[in-house]
């Protein structure tokens, strides 16, 4: 049952007909959507795509409705990163980059409130050529970002730890700057039925409040020409068109039209004072859960900072004749070491890194190759569900039951004659390390990341 002072609240937005919305959130359907990683799924019809009566969705090329939910936690390959599952709504951002930067891939974007990961993961497929900084300010949740992003495997992503009012220093640094603000969450009251409970409307002034604060603690890092987009799982007014006035009233921005097909059902709306574009997903309208959308360009110059890079140690020769000994390295990929990992991220991010570095708390750049100790290389799990190619480095396929099993950190059976480190494949895509000794098999997948259910 939907609140009666919710329903009230939201009487006046733009689209909403009250009686087919709360007999949508009576029926309670599940609409369960994915997003494939393009660098490990290349279409459908790849092997892996175990999802054979999946359909598209209509606003992102790499989205898929499933019929059913299945159970992610016993897929190995949801583990191995080959897509992600994530609300179909919130994939429209994809139709959003594309309509703004068409196939300029090469742009540098903050996502701000970035756990668990959903669209980082989409902006580091959108922005192939380009530099993602992915950040969560909540310690616990950028654990779970991590996570995700890992799995993701992309190396063109950097995970941070701050405060929005952190990257004020970084003034005129970013292309594009996603903020999927905290909210007060009622576009999740179907799959969420604990958050209509939670609901209040000083809950909706406070998170109002906190969405103004995140935008100007982030706005000057903004380039001039740069895109600000910004979006909220909230129906609230006061949380989506009210806000694109505040941003008018306080910035130097014009508003962005996206355009849209009818048939998608998406709502186009526009704030009250200064007419700014938005679009609405109601769950009565549109295949997904109730979602909020809207883009900036700004316009006012900022001036050029004076930004300081932080000194990152190299590997040195022995290290490097290590590494090569192990794996073949891109040419378009920089190596350096954090502590005793050596990592990896494409070389002409590394300047960035550096000034990143001197200004923030970094959780994980690129990707981690592994140790080196001694004459032997420790390969990283990183490194085993990345997108980084791995042709030289021996392999074996496991199946499924297999495959749980070393997910579990259980012990299972291979019928496996070359010793030293095996890369675990499941359906030809990495899923961690084995090593495989005399008489025994290491199992090397990550103790906090197993899976627990049976």
């Amino acid at each position: 049952m939907l609140p009666a002072n919710f329903l009230q609240s939201i009487q006046e937005a733009n689209g909403l007909n009250i009686e087919s919305f709360k007999a949508v959130h009576e029926l309670a359907e599940q609409v369960t959507s994915i997003r494939i990683n393009p660098k490990k799924i290349v279409q459908p019809q790849h092997p892996n795509f175990n999802f054979p009566s999946s359909t598209p969705v209509p606003w992102c090329k790499y989205g898929y409705y499933l019929q059913e939910r299945p159970s992610f936690t016993l897929d190995p390959n949801f583990h191995a990163g080959t897509y992600y599952v994530q609300e179909a709504s919130s994939m429209f951002l994809w139709h959003m980059l594309q309509h703004i930067y068409g196939s300029d891939t090469s742009k540098k974007v903050l996502d701000v409130c970035a756990a668990p990961g959903g669209k980082s993961t989409l902006l580091s497929s959108f922005f192939t050529d380009g530099l993602v900084i992915s950040n969560e300010v909540i310690k616990a949740r950028a654990a779970v970002l991590v996570e995700n992003i890992t799995k993701w495997g992309a190396d063109n992503l950097v995970v941070t730890n701050n405060d929005p009012k952190d990257f004020a220093v970084l003034e005129n640094f970013f292309d594009a700057i996603v903020i999927d603000a905290p909210c007060s969450g009622s576009g999740m009251f179907r799959k969420d039925t604990t958050a209509a409970l939670e609901w209040s409307l000083n809950n909706v002034a406070l998170c109002s409040q906190r969405q103004q604060r995140i935008i100007a603690d982030v706005f000057g890092s903004l380039k001039e020409n740069g895109t600000l987009i910004y979006s909220t799982c909230s129906y609230s007014v006061e949380e989506n068109e009210v806000i694109l006035d505040w941003i008018m009233d306080n910035f130097s921005v014009e508003t962005i039209s996206i355009p849209i097909e009818h048939k998608w059902g998406i709502v186009a709306t526009n704030s009250n004072k200064h007419t700014a574009f938005g679009y609405r997903f109601y769950p009565d309208k549109v295949k997904g859960e109730g979602f909020f959308i809207a883009a900036f360009k700004k316009t006012g110059a900022t001036l050029e900072p004076r930004l300081k890079e932080q000194a990152i140690a190299s590997p040195t020769k022995s290290d490097l004749l290590v590494v090569e000994n192990f794996m073949q390295m891109p040419i378009s990929t920089q190596l350096f070491k954090h502590n005793t990992q050596i990592r990896a991220i494409p070389i002409n991010w590394m300047k960035d890194l550096k000034l990143l570095a001197n200004y923030l708390y970094i959780k994980k750049a690129g990707i981690c190759l592994g140790e080196v100790k001694g004459k032997d290389f420790v390969p990283n799990h990183e490194l085993a569900v990345s997108s980084i190619s791995l042709s030289n480095i021996a392999t074996i396929e496991l199946t499924k039951e297999q495959a749980l099993q070393y997910l579990r950190r259980k012990e299972f059976l291979i019928d496996y004659d070359q010793k030293g480190w095996v890369l675990a494949k499941y359906d030809g895509v990495g899923i961690g390390w084995l090593k495989v000794l005399p008489n025994r098999l290491n199992n090397y997948y990550p103790q906090e990341w197993r899976i627990l259910k049976e």
